[in-house]
């Protein structure tokens, strides 16, 4: 079943703060962040890494490469203070769009 618009919207929207929480717990790479979040809320892994670069552009996050026994090596990503400052505002934004919405949809009933 295809998704809604809304849905895919709304994981586009959440796309951003969802990469810099999981780099809140420690460094990873493209493929594990989109793997995490492909089986976490769906995400495709062809939207990661136009992200993890505009992120890398803004300052929000660093990398370093890490060579591989098993291939070429790999880029890890780990949160700036921009990215962690980043985090906690759009995590307060989050939970107050959340909020009003929650009492909206309450109202309701």
């Amino acid at each position: 079943m295809a998704e809604s618009t809304v849905q895919v919207q709304l994981k586009k929207g959440a796309l951003e703060m969802c990469v810099l929480a999981l780099l809140a717990r420690g460094e990873s790479y493209a493929y594990e962040i989109a793997s995490t979040l492909a089986s976490g809320i769906g995400m495709g892994e062809g939207t990661i890494y136009p992200l993890m670069r505009r992120m890398q552009d803004d300052g929000l996050v660093d990398t370093r490469l890490v060579e591989s026994s098993s291939g070429p090596p790999r880029k890890y990503y780990r949160l700036t203070s921009a990215g962690c400052a980043a985090l906690d505002a759009q995590q307060r934004e989050w939970q107050s769009f959340t909020a009003a919405v929650d009492r909206l949809l309450g109202d309701g009933k």
